[in-house]
Order: structure tokens, then C-alpha cells, then sequence
């Protein structure tokens, strides 16, 4: 009976400590759904604005009509290839129309306005919109959109259709929106989080979809040129030089088939340039662009697969900025040498340079020195070789002359100290006349017993006359 009892009220007990988190974790589940979703207000192509800064009909820009792209992870960064299109003709924004009417004396209170949004002076706006490139949306993209009202540049989040016109600054972020001249600045919310609002003005497009929207995070570097797509002929693609109009265009081929370079054990920002350079775009495992200086320990597809221009490669990454380095250490080791330099070769400095430097064999103190197997194992931190050098990363990495030096003079330093074992008793002894005593008692290994060891041993005849007499006297 008493069992039972006990039973009974252990199973209630148990009950109420389900029941207990069961409303914990209920509690924290509403918690998240209380959270507000971030208004974003649509933004449709060929739609005038209602507050533009330049008057959209005297043709500043135009926009097109494309198809959306689907994007894995909701962030992409402003070098990604194919992020952007373009067309043969490439007049879609007139950036020294734009120019002629900010630099009017006229139109200073807007200038000023417009200036200010964009964290420049007025007196930078010319050379702020030399480094401009126009180009034409290939994702539905979320921006800071920026309106004119009352002499100010008010901000509001927008979400901007596939193909509207905008100009993009050096590191691929969305500068202005070419039809009416507004600014515009990096969407800095949750892309998860948003409510689109579309009115009746902006309705709700054809194939918008919320999982496939994007926000542009800058280039981890200054970007050359832009590798887009022709949004009329997808074959085709544009390389456009940063801050030219489509004047200076070359062309590609899309379907050429680019092999995956090699990138286990690179940090996160040398891997996304590598892939850049190649052609091939990025994505990655959980949320929010990883830590420039994390470890990529897996690429989807593996190294050595071929796609075309623009596919996105899936990357694995672990650890942080600071604290990857053992573990890409480890990673690093798993791949074999130098068959990674292979694939990257038809583009740019970096993709070379980065892929050879996958393996820790190529670490930069290996190539000055003439030993080459011994340092480069020894030396772990493969992450000093930057993609500086396109053909021989070593050559560059730059620090051959302090590791070489401090390993050759330790080997001829090294037998003066493993030889003292036998002649330390005669070195350590102080007065230079008991040598030959000390060195007559073999016995005696180390140098402190040697100098008390005659002391101990004052009876037998074999010291020197000198000492003997004191020991026998007392």
C-alpha cells in the first residue's frame, strides 16, 4: 500500500514537471511570435515614386522587365556573380544626367538632402557617382529606400522588384534607384522577419515569393568588375568595369562549364573570393553571413565538380574569427596538395593563390628555405598566405626571413650543449688547479658532488698532500 502511495505521487510529481516546461517552452515560442515582422514597403518596376528626388519623366533611368532569381540564404554579397544583369544597351541610368542635376546650384537643398543619406558631402557627389555602376536587379532585393519630403531624405525599408534600375558602389551595394534619383542603403533587418506591404500602386507581382528575397552585404574587397548576366539572353555575360556605363563591356560565355576549387580549411572571406573569381556564387550552412575569418571545412558541390556561371557552391564553416585556426588546421590536412591549384586557373589572382594555399604544404616559409619538407609541416598556421601571388603563393607570403634564420643556427649551437654531460665536472670546477684530481675520480657524474665528494672522503691516500692534512689533524 505504501508503495503504491509512493508511486503515485512520483508519477504526479513527474506530471507537473512536464507540465511545467511544457509552458515554458510555450511561453517562450509566443514570446517569439510577439515579435514584430519589420514593415517593408513594396516597390514595383516602372512604378513612379511618389516622393522622387529627380522627376522621373525626363527618362533618368529605366526599368525592365525579368525574371526573379531564387537565391539560397536571403544574404548575398555585392562581388557575387550573376547578383546583377545588365543588357546590350546599357543606357538603363543616366549618371551624368543625375550629376548635372545635383551639382545645380538650384537644386542644392535636394543635393544637401541627398548627400547626406548617403554619408558624403556635397562637394563628393561627383566623384561619389564616378564609381558608380549601373545595373538591373535579378532578385526581389531589400534596401534602406530613401524619399524627398520637406527638404529631407526620409529613409523607409523597400522591397525592390526584379528588374528596377539601380546604380551600385564599389562593393556591390545598392546606391541609388536610377528612375527618380533616390538613394538607397543596406536593409539591416532580419530578411526572415518582413511583412511586405503592397498597395494599390505596387501590387503584389508575379512569381514574388518571401522565402527568395535578398539583401546585399558588401564585397569583403573592392571589386574590379561586375560579372553579370545578360537579362535578356542568360547565355550571355557582361563583364562590367566598376564606374563605367556598359561602354567598356566585354562579354562571356555563361555555359562554360568552372571547376570548384578547393577549399577546405581557407577562411570564410578567402573562399567567397575565390569563388568569385571563378565565376561561381555562394551559400552557406545556417543563418547570417559567417565570420570573414571562419574556417570553411566543406564545399556543396565537392572541389573539382564543374557548373555553370553563377551556380551557388554550399560551404560548410566552424569556429570563429579568432578561434577557427586550430580547427582549420585540422581541416586542412584532410585534403591532399597541390591538386586543388588545378581548377582555378582561368580567373584572377586570388583564385589561384587561394586554392594552392588550401594545403598546408605550401605555407610561405617553405619556399625560402632549401629544406623544403621539414618547416612547411612544422608550420600549422597556414592562414598568413592571403591570395596575394597568383602562381607561387609562398613566394609572397612574405615572412621567409624570420623562420629560415631561426632554424639553421640552432643545429650548430646544438652540440656545445649535448656534449657537456662528460666535461661539465671539469668546466664547473672554480680553481684551475684541481683538474687533474677531478678528472683522476671518474666516479664522481655531476659537478656540485664533485666539489664535495674530496670532502667526504678525507682518509684514503688518493687526494692531493694539501688537503689531506686538515681532514687527519681534526
Amino acid at each position: 500500500m505504501a508503495l503504491r502511495v509512493f508511486v503515485h505521487r512520483a508519477g504526479k510529481s513527474v506530471i507537473r514537471r512536464i507540465a511545467v516546461l511544457s509552458v515554458l517552452v510555450l511561453a517562450l515560442s509566443g514570446c517569439d511570435r510577439d515579435v514584430p515582422l519589420l514593415a517593408v514597403k513594396a516597390v514595383a518596376a516602372g512604378v513612379p515614386s511618389l516622393a522622387p528626388f529627380f522627376d522621373e519623366s525626363q527618362g533618368l533611368g529605366r526599368d525592365a522587365r525579368v525574371r526573379a532569381q531564387t537565391a539560397p540564404g536571403g544574404l548575398q554579397q555585392g562581388d557575387t556573380p550573376g547578383l546583377y544583369g545588365g543588357s546590350k544597351q546599357p543606357t538603363i541610368c543616366d549618371v551624368r544626367r543625375l550629376e548635372e542635376f545635383l551639382t545645380d546650384p538650384a537644386n542644392e537643398r535636394k543635393a544637401q538632402a541627398w548627400a547626406t543619406a548617403l554619408s558624403i558631402t556635397r562637394g563628393e557627389i561627383p566623384d561619389y557617382l564616378g564609381r558608380l555602376t549601373p545595373v538591373l536587379l535579378r532578385h526581389d532585393t531589400l534596401v534602406q529606400n530613401h524619399d524627398y519630403k520637406k527638404g529631407n531624405a526620409v529613409p523607409f525599408n523597400a522591397l525592390l522588384q526584379t528588374g528596377i534600375a539601380i546604380l551600385v558602389d564599389a562593393q556591390g551595394l545598392p546606391a541609388v534607384k536610377c528612375s527618380c534619383g533616390n538613394p538607397l542603403r543596406p536593409f539591416e533587418g532580419d530578411t526572415t522577419r518582413i511583412k511586405v506591404d503592397f498597395d494599390d500602386r505596387n501590387e503584389e507581382w508575379k512569381g514574388y515569393e518571401k522565402a527568395s528575397v535578398v539583401a546585399v552585404r558588401p564585397a569583403t574587397r573592392k571589386v574590379e568588375r561586375l560579372a553579370l548576366v545578360d537579362v535578356h539572353e542568360p547565355d550571355r555575360g557582361i563583364a562590367r568595369p566598376v564606374g563605367t556605363t556598359g561602354a567598356d563591356d566585354t562579354t562571356f560565355d555563361t555555359r562554360e562549364r568552372r571547376a570548384v576549387p578547393r577549399l577546405a580549411g581557407e577562411t570564410f572571406g578567402q573562399a567567397s573570393r575565390q569563388l568569385a573569381d571563378e565565376g561561381l556564387a555562394v551559400a552557406f550552412d545556417g543563418g547570417g553571413l559567417p565570420p570573414d575569418g571562419a574556417r570553411v571545412t566543406a564545399s556543396d558541390p565537392p572541389a573539382g565538380s564543374r557548373l555553370r556561371f553563377g551556380e551557388y557552391v554550399t560551404l560548410s564553416v566552424a569556429g570563429g574569427t579568432s578561434g577557427g585556426s586550430s580547427e582549420g588546421s585540422t581541416s586542412t590536412s584532410t585534403p591532399p596538395g597541390s591538386g586543388s591549384s588545378g581548377p582555378s586557373g582561368p580567373s584572377g589572382s586570388s583564385g589561384s593563390s587561394g586554392s594552392s594555399g588550401s594545403t598546408p604544404s605550401t605555407s610561405s616559409p617553405a619556399m625560402p628555405s632549401t629544406s623544403t619538407p621539414p618547416p612547411p609541416s612544422a608550420s600549422a598556421p597556414g592562414s598568413p598566405r592571403p591570395s596575394p601571388s597568383p602562381s607561387s603563393p609562398g613566394l609572397t607570403s612574405g615572412p621567409p626571413s624570420s623562420r629560415p634564420p631561426s632554424s639553421n643556427p640552432p643545429p650548430s649551437s646544438a652540440p656545445p650543449p649535448s656534449s657537456p654531460s662528460t666535461k661539465d665536472p671539469t668546466s664547473s670546477s672554480p680553481p684551475p688547479p684541481p683538474p687533474p684530481p677531478v678528472t683522476s675520480s671518474p666516479p664522481v657524474t655531476t659537478s656540485a658532488p664533485a666539489t664535495s665528494a674530496p670532502v667526504t672522503s678525507s682518509a684514503p691516500p688518493p687526494g692531493a698532500d694539501p688537503p689531506d692534512p686538515p681532514p687527519t689533524t681534526a
